[in-house]
């Protein structure tokens, strides 16, 4: 898989409306589950109690934490694109966003991105990037929504 490369707002701009790119594939451990949930002091059962969940839980299985899945956001965008040219990009927030199924222990999720708008406020470029985190083999998304980026071009 190549990254998208983008040096500027033009460069950026030109991809209104495409697909950007789709992530590899990465594995949510029982491990980086237990990681996550040392992390965030989130020690619920159904996240870290694998004997219990086997009997209570309706997945027979302990499941990540919705926002362990939504923390993986940054390393596959990464992943897909490089931004050249900048002083910095700042996480500007996230819109619309909907947890479709839990994922279960030993999944693997991907990043598939779209990029819904962008705009140039006077040098600072607001991008808006539709994305879907997918569940290896499900056809049911883990998680959607849109997050926004702040690009801040030399």
């Amino acid at each position: 898989m190549s990254k998208l490369i983008i040096n500027n707002y033009e460069e950026f701009a030109a991809k209104l409306g495409q697909n950007l790119g789709t992530s590899d594939w990465v594995e949510l451990s029982q491990e980086r589950i237990n990681l996550f949930a040392d992390a965030t002091l989130d020690h619920k059962w159904i996240h870290v109690d694998t004997e219990k969940a086997k009997t209570d839980s309706p997945y027979n299985t302990t499941i990540a934490h919705g926002y362990l899945t939504l923390s993986m956001l940054p390393h596959m965008w990464n992943q897909i694109i490089e931004v050249n040219n900048l002083k910095m990009m700042v996480n500007y927030g996230m819109d619309k966003m909907k947890f479709g199924q839990a994922v279960k222990s030993g999944e693997s999720i991907r990043l598939v991105a779209d990029l819904h708008s962008i705009v140039n406020l006077r040098g600072t470029v607001k991008a808006e990037i539709k994305f879907s985190i997918e569940i290896k083999d499900q056809k049911k998304k883990a998680l959607e929504g849109i997050a926004m980026f702040l690009y801040y071009f030399e």
